[in-house]
């Protein structure tokens, strides 16, 4: 009889991988299937940023803030290589929120969440700091900057699932699931691999639905589970836009429709600015910025910014759409951030937890949330809760946070790669990055360059640890080389690896 896992999770953003980390670390066998690739949904479209949701207080969301506040440190200890800090700057707006209401706001921020690494809120002088130079002269003379932290949301989910391998999960990507039939004793779940169109089956004593904004088409299609939750999608759009000023220091904006939005520098070169907040209705898959979105930006960010944002700026836009649990908010933006389950288990042993809501900053708690909900059925899930807390995710095990630290020790050990090159492999991969670096003293050991210093030797990782199979899966997800590659070079890395994909198929169907 074929194995029967304890756990199956449809959905590989971040809280299915989450949460299959989680349990493949408590001693559980753990099947995770993503119909496409690795984050390739809402969690690599967001605003990039594990944060405490200031803007969260206005909506009395006490509880929500707090967890994330005390998760962003946690969650920078774990993976210092792709999460670090950031201070944002947010201009007092006459005619907005009075002074004293924003600074109240930064001290709840503060004191909340038990912060211990970060630097707290301190008030500026736009006059004197040059942070106040990029902005509209005369206008916007006092300011209040505080701590969140970035984050690379893609990769912060590859890693989960990477971890979950190495602690015995199966991750199959580019498989959907087709049908599920539940009985006494579980579930059997069929799968459909959509780049070789070959079925298959697997059986699980518990399911979890982490589908994100298809949940409630996995419950209705697949499952055929009476939920009593709805999911209210969301739209969020970004534009990036070249730098758009010189310092490291990011900003938050008002706007007199109540909304906020932010603009981080991001990448080196450029600045991305975001977010939007508007229903959906379409096909999640097929979402893009709209015009309209696209002018709200600019004008928004032209509001404060001394030089307009114009769309001839642009070098890309962005749109993901957040599946969102729909607690009958009037507005899109006021809209819970906070995550909702619902279980059924009309069949006694063979219950189905989804999830409606969550953000990546989260992400772990809500994993926990999730195993403890369906530790009845586990019982395997009620040992080492909590473990994820100290365990650092793959790469981030190196002393003191300090990236710049490790670039250094990279560029010493491979004196071929300049420092760019050697900072953007040390903030991707930490210290896996030595997994392919080897021993090459120069660039020519690692093959061939495809553009902007990616390797041959970076992609056959890629390849055979992180599930990518095209070049959008590297350059857009794994990376953010789009920004800089051409669209011949593009297209180079595509064409070799589909040469690559279709001589491993080979190999293994002649085995």
């Amino acid at each position: 009889m074929a194995e029967v896992y304890d756990l199956a999770v449809i959905g590989g953003g971040i809280n299915g991988c989450g949460i299959a980390r989680d349990a493949a670390g408590r001693g559980a066998s753990v099947f995770l299937c993503e119909m496409n690739d690795l984050a390739s949904g809402t969690s690599s479209w967001s605003t990039k940023l594990v944060h405490g949701g200031l803007r969260y207080l206005e909506y009395r969301e006490f509880r929500l803030v707090r967890e994330a506040l005390i998760e962003r440190e946690v969650l920078w200890s774990a993976a210092p290589h792709i999460i670090g800090p950031l201070r944002f700057v947010l201009p007092h707006h006459r005619g907005l929120r009075p002074a004293w209401l924003l600074r109240l706001g930064l001290f709840l921020y503060d004191h909340l969440g038990g912060r211990k690494l970060l630097p707290p809120t301190r008030t500026l002088d736009l006059s004197r700091d040059e942070t106040g130079r990029p902005l509209k002269p005369g206008l916007f003379r006092r300011g209040f900057e505080y701590s969140d932290c970035r984050v690379d949301d893609a990769r912060l989910v590859v890693l989960n699932a990477r971890d979950a391998v190495e602690r015995g999960a199966v991750v199959e990507t580019r498989t959907k699931t087709i049908g599920a039939t539940r009985s006494a004793d579980g579930w059997t779940l069929d799968l459909l691999n959509t780049q070789t169109g070959e079925r298959s089956s697997i059986r699980a004593r518990v399911l979890v639905n982490a589908a994100g904004p298809w949940v409630a088409d996995v419950l209705a299609a697949r499952v055929r589970s009476n939920a009593k939750a709805k999911v209210r999608l969301v739209q969020g759009s970004h534009i990036v836009v070249r730098k758009h000023y010189d310092h490291d220091r990011c900003y938050i904006f008002q706007n007199a429709d109540g909304r906020i939005i932010f603009a981080i520098p991001y990448e080196n070169d450029y600045t991305l600015i975001g977010t939007t907040d508007r229903d959906y209705t379409g096909d999640p898959a097929e979402v893009v910025a709209s015009d309209a979105e696209i002018d709200y930006l600019c004008a928004a960010a032209s509001e404060y910014f001394a030089r307009p944002v114009r769309r001839e700026d642009l070098v890309w836009t962005y749109s993901g759409v957040r599946p969102l649990y729909d607690d009958g908010a009037t507005d899109a933006k006021a809209a819970t951030r906070d995550y909702v389950f619902e279980v059924d288990d009309v069949v006694a042993g063979a219950p189905v937890l989804s999830i409606f809501g969550g953000k990546i900053t989260t992400y772990r708690r809500l994993a926990e949330a999730a195993l403890a909900r369906l530790s009845d059925s586990l019982p395997v899930l009620k040992q080492r809760a909590g473990w994820t807390a100290g365990v650092p995710l793959p790469g981030g095990d190196f002393p003191g946070r300090d990236v710049a630290a490790l670039a250094g020790q990279m560029r010493a050990a491979h004196p071929f790669l300049g420092p760019r090159d050697a900072a953007r492999l040390a903030t991707a991969y930490g210290t896996r990055a030595g997994r392919f670096l080897g021993k090459a003293q120069r660039a020519q050991d690692l093959g061939t360059d495809f553009g902007s210093g990616l390797s041959e030797a970076e992609v056959a990782y890629l390849m055979a640890e992180e599930w990518a199979m095209t070049a959008e899966d590297v350059v857009w997800r794994r990376s953010k080389l789009g920004l800089r590659m051409s669209a011949q070079q593009v297209a180079a890395l595509d064409s070799h690896m589909r040469l690559t994909r279709a001589a491993q198929l080979e190999l293994r169907a002649a085995q």
